[in-house]
C-alpha cells in the first residue's frame, strides 16, 4: 500500500513538472525546448527564444461564415525552422540571396522593386508575389475560382502548391541557383540545422530536401493577415460587435467601398479573400512582352496574369506583374481611363460592344478608392516578431 501511494505521488509529481512550475510569485515558468547547450548554440546566430511558443491561425470572423478553414494549429517546431530557413541566404548558390531578399516583411512580404534581383547581379523576370496578400495561404490556394479555374502559385500560376513553388525558387539559375538535395547536404553539416531539424522532425533526423520544403510551407502557412481595420468593420456589420470601439466607416471610406463592389470585386472578391477569378488579362498592353500564362498553357492564355490578393495592398508597391505602376493612384488611373483593347482582355473589363471600359472615375471616386484599399492594412503582421529575420547582424 505504501509502495502505491509513493508511487502515486511520483507519477503525480512527474505530471506536474513536466508542465509547469511555479516560483514564489506563482508566475508560471515553463519548461525550456533547448538544452541549455543547444540554445547556446543557436544564439551564435539567431536572435530566438528559449521557449518555442504554439501557433494557431485565425481567420477574421466574418471570413468564417463560408469558410471551412476557421482556425488551424501550426506545428511551431516547424514554423520554426521555416523561418530561419525563410531568412537564411544559404538557400542561394552564392549566399547572396534568401527568400526574404524577395519578400520584406515590412512591405508584407512583397518586394519594393520592379522587378526582383536574383544572384549575381541578375534581375528576374517579374515582381515578386506579396506573401502576406493573402488571409491565409492554407484557405487561399488550391481551389478553383468562380469559373472553374484553379489558383495556383506564380504570376503565371505554373506551380500548384507550396512545396512546387519553393523548389523551382531555390533551384532556379536566376533566383537563387541552388540544388534542392544539395542544399539539405549542405545545411546538415551545421550543427545549428541539426538542431533545429531534430526539435521539428525528431530525435537524430537527418534533414532532407523534402523537409526543407515542408519547414517553408508551414512558415508560409502560418503569415495570417486579419488584422485590419477592414476586418474588425466588416465583423461589426455581420455580428453587431465593436469589441475594439473601432469607428465606423468614413464617408470618404465607404464611398470607395461601393466603387470597389460595384467595379473590382466581380475579380478581387468582395471580402478580400479567395479571388473570383483566378487569372485575367486587365489591358496593360495591346502587345505585350510578357505572355504570362500563355507561355505555360497556349497562345489562348497569352496576356494573362494570376488576378493578385489585395490584402496589404497599401505596402506592396510597385504594382502589376512588371512593377510597373508604382502608387495605387496609378493602378487606379490605369482602370479609369487606360485599359488596352486585347484578344483576351477579361470580359469584366469590356463593354457591351467588346471595347475596353472606361470606368472615369472622379478625382474625389479615385481617393475614395484608394483610402478604402488602405483600410485592408495589416495593424500587427508588418512588426509580428514571430514572422521576423532570427538572425543576428
Amino acid at each position: 500500500m505504501q509502495k502505491l501511494t509513493y508511487g502515486l505521488f511520483f507519477a503525480l509529481l512527474s505530471i506536474l513538472l513536466s508542465s509547469c512550475l511555479t516560483d514564489e510569485t506563482n508566475k508560471e515558468i515553463v519548461i525550456q525546448d533547448f538544452t541549455s547547450e543547444e540554445y547556446a548554440t543557436l544564439s551564435e546566430q539567431l536572435n530566438i527564444d528559449r521557449n518555442i511558443e504554439s501557433i494557431s491561425t485565425v481567420l477574421p470572423r466574418h471570413m468564417r461564415v463560408n469558410s471551412s478553414g476557421n482556425s488551424s494549429s501550426i506545428d511551431a517546431r516547424k514554423a520554426l525552422l521555416g523561418r530561419v530557413l525563410f531568412y537564411d541566404k544559404q538557400l542561394s548558390i552564392t549566399g547572396e540571396t534568401s527568400c526574404a531578399s524577395c519578400h520584406l516583411q515590412s512591405a508584407a512580404f512583397a518586394d519594393p522593386l520592379a522587378k526582383s534581383m536574383g544572384i549575381n547581379g541578375q534581375e528576374t523576370k517579374r515582381n515578386s508575389l506579396a506573401l502576406a496578400s493573402t488571409p491565409s495561404f492554407e484557405t487561399s490556394y488550391g481551389s478553383s475560382d468562380n469559373f472553374g479555374t484553379f489558383v495556383g502559385f506564380f504570376w503565371d500560376e505554373r506551380a500548384q502548391t507550396i512545396a512546387a513553388q519553393s523548389i523551382e525558387t531555390i533551384e532556379n539559375e536566376i533566383e537563387m541557383g541552388h540544388d534542392v538535395v544539395a542544399l539539405a547536404q549542405q545545411l546538415n553539416d551545421q550543427e545549428m540545422y541539426r538542431i533545429l531539424s531534430e526539435k521539428a522532425f525528431g530525435r537524430n533526423n537527418i534533414l532532407s530536401s523534402s523537409q526543407i520544403v515542408e519547414a517553408l510551407e508551414v512558415f508560409t502557412n502560418s503569415i495570417i493577415s486579419g488584422s485590419s481595420r477592414f476586418d474588425r468593420l466588416t465583423d461589426q456589420e455581420f455580428f453587431g460587435e465593436n469589441a475594439n470601439d473601432e469607428p465606423t466607416w468614413t464617408f470618404q471610406e465607404q464611398t470607395g467601398r461601393s466603387l470597389y463592389l460595384q467595379n473590382c470585386a466581380s475579380c478581387h472578391s468582395a471580402d478580400m479573400s479567395f479571388p473570383a477569378r483566378a487569372i485575367a488579362n486587365n489591358g496593360l498592353d495591346v502587345v505585350g512582352d510578357d505572355k504570362g500564362k500563355g507561355e505555360i498553357d497556349g497562345s489562348q492564355f497569352d496576356g494573362m496574369f494570376k488576378v493578385p490578393f489585395l490584402r496589404n495592398i497599401e505596402l506592396t508597391a510597385p504594382y502589376m506583374h512588371d512593377g510597373r505602376f508604382a502608387t495605387l493612384e496609378e493602378v487606379i488611373d490605369h482602370y479609369s481611363s487606360n485599359i488596352q483593347p486585347h484578344a483576351n482582355l477579361s470580359n469584366e473589363l469590356r463593354e457591351t460592344d467588346g471595347s475596353p471600359k472606361r470606368m472615369n472615375f472622379t478625382d474625389e471616386e479615385k481617393l475614395a478608392l484608394v483610402a478604402f484599399l488602405r483600410s485592408v492594412t495589416d495593424d500587427k503582421l508588418p512588426f509580428e516578431e514571430r514572422l521576423s529575420d532570427p538572425f543576428k547582424e
